[in-house]
């Protein structure tokens, strides 16, 4: 599980939600770039989530989607599974 928990792709995130919270604590309005900052984040977020469930798919054998990093990786994922 931590393999998944400490991935780039999570770190990145959650250093971005800090920017970004830090960001909220000034006295500056809440404007369009902060919402496009936000969403971006957001993205990053799902991305990242998106990431972790396909590796967790391919490493049990499962199909994965012909755009994910992990697709035609299944097979040996899941033999180097199996190997442990």
């Amino acid at each position: 599980m931590r393999k998944y928990l400490f991935g780039t792709g999570i770190i990145s995130a959650v250093t971005g939600a800090v920017t970004l919270l830090r960001g909220l604590r000034g006295d500056e309005p809440f404007t369009w770039r902060t919402a496009l900052a936000w969403l971006s984040w957001g993205i990053t977020l799902a991305l990242a989530v998106g990431a972790i469930v396909d590796t967790r798919r391919a490493s049990r054998g499962r199909l994965v989607a012909g755009d994910s990093p992990r697709a035609g990786e299944q097979a040996k994922l899941l033999k180097r599974r199996l190997e442990r």
